[in-house]
């Protein structure tokens, strides 16, 4: 699937077990380089009814549905407000690009301002998350052959290093290769070419130095890294901590 409609994926949402906090599209859909047969990710964060928290029968912190809707499969995951929380506050890439994902299925006064609290939550330490994807996506490639996970590789090496020197989160890949100098200029190819199938084969449109290309990236990130003036800690940690507080209240 590559045009979205909202409208259809709002319904698709309704009926879960938990009041939703948010829901945004994610993967492919959010790194601008759908396949007419991607799936589309959707993911979020729920929030816990009081009685499923403290007491000895807790409930569901990790929802995982599988659906499909109009011939397209639709994973969607959500965790509770007290998992998503602590794992936006530990360096992890993935909620954050949730949180501020600019593709909202569905969103709330609580979702509003945890994104306003997103930037602040951003440390240094980002860019460890970014190069280990990175890593994982290229050895997926090595393995594969496909086209997806070496664009999986460039946009996380990409982002990393955007968000190191800018201190801003940037997920679309052909955004990217315009804000980032070392991106290679075959990169907008590549990225017309994964649209034509989800699992296309890389031979012939890589070029032979790609692995080079992406060692190069690799250290660049690590040197924005070092030289980053973004903090050690996230700044907004008591913030998101007194929003949970507030929720769980219902305040």
């Amino acid at each position: 699937m590559t045009r979205l409609d909202l409208g259809e994926l709002r319904a698709a949402t309704s009926g879960q077990p938990y009041p939703l906090l948010f829901v945004t599209v994610s993967g492919a859909h959010l790194y601008g380089f759908p396949s007419r047969d991607s799936d589309v990710d959707l993911r979020g964060a729920h929030l816990l009814p009081i009685e499923e928290v403290v007491g000895l029968r807790t409930g569901r912190d990790t929802i995982d549905t599988t659906f499909e809707r109009d011939g397209a499969e639709i994973d969607m995951v959500t965790h509770d407000a007290f998992k998503f929380f602590r794992l936006l506050l530990s360096r992890n890439g993935y909620v954050l690009e949730q949180l501020l994902s600019p593709i909202v299925v569905s969103s709330s006064p609580a979702h509003e301002e945890l994104r306003a609290l997103g930037p602040d939550t951003v440390t240094r330490h980002h860019a460890h998350h970014y190069r280990g994807f990175a890593q994982s996506q290229h050895r997926l490639y090595a393995k594969s052959g496909e086209l997806k996970p070496l664009l999986y590789t460039f946009r996380a090496y990409l982002t990393g290093l955007h968000l190191m020197r800018s201190g801003e989160l940037d997920t679309h890949l052909p955004t990217l290769a315009g804000l980032v100098p070392e991106a290679p200029a075959y990169l907008t190819e590549l990225i017309a070419a994964k649209t034509a199938g989800e699992h296309r084969a890389a031979a012939g449109l890589a070029p032979p130095g790609v692995t080079d290309d992406l060692a190069l990236l690799e250290a660049a990130l690590e040197e924005a890294r070092a030289a980053t003036r973004l903090p050690q800690r996230p700044a907004a940690e008591d913030a998101v901590h007194d929003l949970l507080v507030r929720l769980r209240l219902g305040g």
